[in-house]
């Protein structure tokens, strides 16, 4: 299979979805506010996106704590800073995957392992989401490599779907043991950014994962059994997170434009 992601693209449903996300992002590209102030919408959606990456993690803190600086919890640090991060790491993500993912996952854990940025070598019981325990380290290393390679490779495929599959391999995989949740959704917003579906980093995805309530868990259990069917049901997912993230960023521009 030459470009398997091009054959998830056209998964029943995955076309429609994919299309839809894409228009609300540039519906919201449109926005008179983004003419003059992309940056601090930008800013903006970055904090609240390492909210809601955190709240998914189980540490959630009121937005205005986190803007004035109040929270010092490991895990809502580590969001901020992996957020921070990605307009930096963007230009690197496809030719050097892997030490893009070291440098957020030492950012996202510091203070919560002792060894940040390192693959896992033992077994992990580390399960936030209740999906079962994750592979062992030899066919997480094996897969691991094989979503390098996807994300180093050439696809026809929408951005959209190879955001979602990174999101969903780091997810289940739990590469690091550690603070992997808060790495897969970092790196589906770095994946949207650096293929040009919001290149401007604006859309709060992570607020549409957690504004999903359930469905993002079951997302990611029906992408663990393998089946089309399964990861259709993903993508569309990471789909509609995107289209609530984009209405989470319209509500900041309209706010700023009052």
């Amino acid at each position: 299979m030459s470009d398997p992601l091009a054959v998830i693209a056209g998964l029943p449903g995955v076309p429609e979805a994919v299309q839809e996300a894409r228009e609300a992002v540039d519906r919201l590209y449109r926005h008179r506010v983004l003419r003059r102030r992309s940056p601090e919408v930008s800013a903006e959606s970055a904090l609240r996106g390492a909210r809601a990456s955190a709240a998914i993690e189980g540490v959630d803190v009121p937005l205005e704590s986190l803007r004035g600086g109040e929270v010092t919890d490991p895990v809502v640090q580590g969001a901020l800073r992996a957020s921070a991060e990605v307009g930096r790491l963007a230009p690197t993500w496809r030719s050097a995957p892997r030490q893009v993912l070291a440098r957020l996952h030492a950012l996202a854990a510091a203070g919560m392992t002792v060894d940040p940025g390192r693959p896992r070598t033992a077994s992990t019981t580390t399960d936030p989401l209740g999906l079962g325990p994750a592979p062992g380290p030899e066919e997480t290393a094996a897969r691991m490599s094989a979503l390098a390679g996807l994300v180093t490779g050439s696809t026809a495929a929408p951005a959209l779907v190879l955001a979602a599959i990174v999101h969903a391999e780091l997810a289940v995989l739990r590469p690091f043991g550690v603070a992997d949740g808060l790495v897969a959704r970092a790196a589906e917003r770095l994946t949207l950014v650096d293929l040009g579906l919001d290149p401007k980093s604006l859309a709060v995805v992570e607020v549409g994962h957690a504004d999903l309530g359930d469905a993002y868990a079951e997302g990611l259990r029906a992408y663990l059994k393998g089946t089309s069917e399964g990861v259709g049901t993903w993508v569309r997912h990471c789909a509609s997170a995107v289209v609530h993230g984009v209405r989470e960023t319209t509500a900041i521009c309209e706010a700023m434009s009052r």
